[in-house]
């Protein structure tokens, strides 16, 4: 056996034992994130009241009196969480109480013992048994046809004879 094949081999196996534990993919070694890590966390003791604008991964398990956005983000609503948002994100995971609307690009999964009081709307829709939901369901991208907050109705005048 030639004298450099047993180096490679272990070079070789260094690397895909690396690339296992250090997150690290391909030949050239670059550096991948980790997409399935909570980025943000709100404890169980926090309050917000406001915007709270996200990227990544973001756990609230703490009371949020506002709106939660992010860009393709994902939020968790924990299980001792009370919120009353309007939250837009990509995923929305919902295992707490939430009063308010929630659109996702991506999907909205129900937990229990999840309390939902309001509408959703996403492509892709999983509510499981057990969970309380009190509102509209869409499932749909968001267009024209998205859920709205109620528009107050103008008053029309009715049209009006002319003569000549």
């Amino acid at each position: 056996m030639h004298r450099a094949l047993p180096r490679l081999l272990a070079a070789k196996t260094y690397f895909a034992l690396r690339s296992a534990f250090c997150g690290i993919q391909g030949e050239n070694m670059k550096k991948s994130k980790k997409t399935d890590t909570i980025t943000t966390y709100l404890g169980p003791d926090a309050a917000i009241e406001g915007t709270i604008e996200f990227t990544g991964i973001i756990q609230l398990d703490g009371k949020v009196n506002g709106k939660i956005r992010s860009n393709g983000g994902t939020v968790i609503v924990g299980e001792k969480a009370i919120l009353h948002a309007d939250v837009h994100v990509g995923v929305a995971i919902i295992m707490g109480e939430l009063t308010g609307t929630v659109y996702a690009s991506d999907k909205i999964t129900l937990k229990p013992p999840a309390r939902v009081v309001g509408d959703i709307q996403a492509p892709e829709i999983s509510i499981e048994e057990r969970v309380v939901f009190n509102g509209n369901c869409v499932m749909e991208t968001q267009t024209k046809t998205s859920i709205k907050a109620p528009e107050t109705q103008k008053k029309v005048s009715p049209p009006q004879v002319v003569s000549k």
